[in-house]
């Protein structure tokens, strides 16, 4: 996307992925001062109070939505959990992602994509999921499919057949409970321009809440989508997550009010 005040026939291009933090080079000169779009504000109804974002500093950050915590055969059905409330967000994110790629906001997928080796994960991690040393871990096979559990490019850590990845989402391997742990998680929002993050994806307290309570720590406004969210802990672990984050970190919202605020944006 060219700069908007640069004449037509100006031989350059822009740099950066951003809309509001690109610049503009040419051969003799480089402008750092490419004017940024202007916002395209929508009024979200949340909770403890409505929330007006910019939809060109928004992104949604979809976390763990992978067969390992969501599908039949995978990780979280081996260990003989219910893994079906890990399913629930899938039909309302399959409303809500294209009509926020509809509103050109960047959708960002952050799963468990580990190493084959695991020479990034330290003996703390590695025991959080194989707790007395023996079963199956991560990168372990799983009975049937033979799949290495959350390894990147396994099906086990494969996102769910039901939800689209489109060509212009962004993917992020992360490697601890937060998606901004040792990731370049936040080096892309901050190169996209944004400040304001929607979150979905499981568990809502765990992956969720700590990847929500870093980007507080980092300054970002944090949405959380309730109904694009889910867990397989017991209720009360969801009702504290909700609680604190309109305490402490940030907003709650659902699908439905996302979408509402969007159609009410075109309809103007």
């Amino acid at each position: 996307m060219s700069a908007p005040h640069k004449q037509a026939d100006t031989a350059g291009g822009s740099l950066g992925i951003g809309r509001s933090t690109q610049w503009w080079a040419s051969e003799g000169d480089v402008d750092m001062a490419v004017p940024a779009p202007s916002p395209i504000a929508v009024r979200i109804s949340c909770e403890p109070q409505s929330v007006t974002v910019d939809l060109h500093r928004t992104a949604i950050i979809v976390i763990d939505m992978q067969n390992d915590f969501c599908a039949k055969g995978g990780w979280v059905d081996h260990l003989g959990a219910d893994y079906t409330p890990d399913r629930a967000p899938i039909e309302p994110l399959r409303r809500l992602l294209p009509a926020l790629r509809d509103a050109d906001v960047p959708v960002i997928w952050v799963n468990w994509g580990n190493r084959p080796d695991l020479a990034n994960m330290p003996p703390n991690q590695i025991h959080l999921y194989k707790p007395k040393g023996v079963g199956i871990g991560l990168g372990d096979p799983l009975p049937g499919s033979g799949a290495p559990v959350l390894q990147k490019d396994s099906w086990a850590a494969a996102v769910v057949d039901e939800l689209e990845q489109a060509p212009q989402d962004f993917k992020v391997d992360k490697y601890r409970i937060s998606g901004f742990w040792d990731t370049p998680l936040d080096s892309i929002l901050r190169n996209l321009g944004v400040r304001s993050i929607l979150f979905a994806g499981v568990n809502t307290d765990q992956c969720v809440l700590h990847s929500l309570t870093d980007a507080n720590f980092l300054g970002y406004g944090c949405i959380l989508v309730g109904d694009c969210c889910a867990t397989t802990s017991p209720a009360f672990c969801t009702e504290a997550t909700i609680w604190n984050v309109k305490k402490c970190f940030g907003f709650v919202t659902d699908s439905q009010a996302v979408i509402a605020a969007l159609r009410t944006r075109r309809e103007r």
